[in-house]
Order: structure tokens, then C-alpha cells, then sequence
């Protein structure tokens, strides 16, 4: 069996680079508009029984991981906007292991998910692209410890997070 942080990470953890700029932000930004493409092409053929498979023991299945990914990615666009209309507002943080064990995570079909990500992400992507430099600068702060993220930074790690929850699906479907 494969060391578990490299099941749970299987593209490492999210690295900041030093300087974030616009050419880096918009290979971000393309990453997450082709999150609902990539996710719809690795799951939409896969059946019931092959939505249950985990990433790792103990880990989500393919289900949970895209009904996470619809949700965690509301909450992330909810964010990006209280960032914009207010002054480093704090946001709400959920506990995303308790919604993952909720009825709409754990045993329904993914499709209504696959749709709520294509649909957000059309909406998303517009409002990334159309962020001048200031409102990139904007920033939230993250009660769990006290961090402020910058909306530029916020990019970043959900272009991660897209890809980090794609290698979960894809590992699984290979089985771990």
C-alpha cells in the first residue's frame, strides 16, 4: 500500500510561490475553468458502485469528493464576493467532513453536482477574470487561524484544489 500523505496529496500540498503574477493568475484561473470538463469526463460513465470506490482507506468516495468540490467551491465563491463588498470581512468556515457525511453528499447522484460546477464555474471564471489589481489584493481572514488570504492567493489554492480532488477521483477509479 502507498505511504497515506501521498493518497491524501497526490500532487502535494498547495506551495505559494514567492511572486504571484498576472501570468500565474491566469494559468489559475484556466485550471478552474476547466475543473467541471475534467471532472464531468472522469466520473459521468462511472456507475454506482464505481462512485463508491475511496482514494485512500478511510478516505471519501468519488461521490463525496464531487458533491465536496460543489460545495466547497459555493463557499469559495461566496468568499471571493464578501472579500470584494466588504472590508476583510470574516468568512464562515464549515465542517466539510460533517457535510461530506450528509444525505445530498453521501448518497446522491452526482449529476445535480456536475451541473452546479459547470454552472458556478461559468460565473466564477467571469468575475476572476474580471478582477483589476486592487480587488486581487482584497482579503479575508479565516477564523481557524486567524489568517488573512488574499483573493490573488485564494485563486491559487483552488486552482489546486481542483486538481488535487482530480488526482483523488482519478487514483480511485485505479484503485489505491
Amino acid at each position: 500500500m502507498q505511504d497515506i500523505e501521498k493518497l491524501k496529496y497526490p500532487i502535494g500540498k498547495f506551495e505559494m510561490p514567492e511572486i504571484i503574477d498576472k501570468n500565474i493568475i491566469n494559468k489559475w484561473i484556466h485550471k478552474i475553468e476547466e475543473f467541471p470538463e475534467k471532472i464531468k469526463f472522469e466520473t459521468e460513465s462511472l456507475s454506482g458502485k464505481e462512485l463508491e470506490k475511496q482514494y485512500r482507506p478511510n478516505g471519501w468516495t468519488i461521490r463525496q469528493v464531487v458533491h465536496h468540490c460543489a460545495d466547497s467551491h459555493m463557499n469559495s465563491l461566496i468568499r471571493f464576493k464578501l472579500a470584494l463588498t466588504e472590508d476583510i470581512p470574516t468568512i464562515k468556515p464549515y465542517s466539510e467532513n460533517l457535510w461530506a457525511e450528509l444525505s445530498d453528499t453521501k448518497k446522491y447522484p452526482i449529476q445535480s453536482a456536475l451541473k452546479l460546477l459547470e454552472g458556478l464555474h461559468e460565473k466564477w471564471v467571469y468575475l476572476l477574470k474580471n478582477l483589476n489589481d486592487s480587488e486581487l489584493e482584497k482579503e479575508f481572514l479565516h477564523p481557524e487561524n486567524e489568517e488573512k488570504i488574499a483573493l490573488k492567493t485564494n485563486i491559487g489554492i483552488y486552482a489546486w484544489h481542483c486538481e488535487h480532488h482530480l488526482a483523488h477521483i482519478i487514483n480511485a477509479k485505479k484503485g489505491f
